[in-house]
């Protein structure tokens, strides 16, 4: 059956493929972005489907339409960008969850929270369960997003509680693909751009903090996979690749499928940056019969060619 989905930060990275995959199930799709980090650029594809609408609008601010299911993906996620403006990012995280919540209340829509791994913070628990409450600094730098997503999850859950709203709630791991953005500071981005350069590849600490990296389409699936579980499946539920590898054994993997001339360069750990990130997806395989299927070097050489074409293209735009 169609339903009317709005996609908040459906110009982002995940949102756009999100955005194209209910299109594809045959879904009207209503994208709303203020194109802070999402851009026209990864959604110009879809705009000649009439199913698809794009409206510019900022999450902060309440939003007032008729659909049957929201996906709240709104809010800037890489370090670089939420730091930048942090009580802008607060006020996306809550106030955005906030108006989206109102909203799916007075139109009686599904509602789906793009939350995140950085609610557990810098983990003492590995792997990480969705049971784990968590290990936060609530005053350091990364706050306003780990945080804001905290008390968005709350803010999910006592909705669901009080006026017995139907949510879903994700957490989502590390996740890489093409429409990442060139500078948005996230590790597989840097390294990749930093590689194709042949500039240092630069690693934070000795390189021996592990991460878990899923590919776009897999956790689009998952996300797809929640919003249509029975109701009384709120979550939260991570989404991620269980797959787990350090630092280092990523700088060397970018820099062989790129055929680089960069050379490791260390440099201090930032503040509260986590040791260890890996989920525990036990839940989504029982629950959803989800597991992700792309592995790293696969995702990673997609990745590659699609930062390849955008630089050169860059390039091109540059001479000319």
């Amino acid at each position: 059956m169609q339903r009317r989905i709005l996609i908040t930060g459906g110009a982002g990275f995940i949102g756009s493929f999100l955005c194209e995959a209910l299109l594809s199930e045959g879904h009207e799709v209503l994208c709303v972005d203020n194109f802070y980090t999402g851009t026209r650029r990864n959604v110009e594809q879809l705009m000649g489907d009439k199913r698809f609408e794009l409206m510019r609008h900022d999450v902060t601010f309440p939003l007032y339409v008729e659909v049957d299911d929201i996906y709240n993906m709104a809010c800037p996620a890489s370090p670089i960008h939420y730091q930048r403006d942090p009580v802008q990012t607060t006020k996306t995280a809550v106030h955005g969850a906030i108006n989206m919540l109102g909203l799916a209340k007075r139109v009686k829509a599904r509602i789906l929270q793009a939350s995140t791994s950085e609610v557990y913070g810098d983990p003492q628990v590995h792997p990480q369960t969705e049971d784990y409450w968590g290990h936060v600094n609530a005053v350091g730098p990364r706050a306003c997003y780990d945080e804001g997503k905290r008390c968005a999850e709350t803010l999910f859950f006592d909705y669901y509680r009080q006026h017995r709203l139907r949510i879903k709630v994700a957490r989502i791991f590390n996740t890489y693909g093409p429409r990442m953005h060139p500078n948005d500071g996230r590790v597989v981005s840097n390294f990749i751009v930093q590689a194709l350069r042949n500039e240092p590849i630069t690693i934070y600490g000795d390189g021996n903090q592990s991460r878990s990296f899923c590919y776009v389409s897999d956790l689009v699936d998952g996300l797809i996979r929640l919003m249509g579980s029975p109701d009384d499946v709120t979550g939260p539920i991570n989404l991620g690749n269980p797959n787990e590898f350090s630092i280092r054994e990523l700088a060397e993997l970018v820099v062989s499928l790129t055929g680089s001339r960069s050379k490791i360069e260390h440099r201090p750990l930032p503040m509260d940056d986590p040791r260890q990130r890996q989920p525990d997806i036990s839940r989504a395989e029982k629950t959803l019969g989800w597991e992700p299927k792309v592995q790293l070097k696969e995702g990673l050489e997609k990745t590659v060619a699609y930062f390849h074409a955008l630089l050169s293209e860059d390039g091109s735009s540059e001479r000319s």
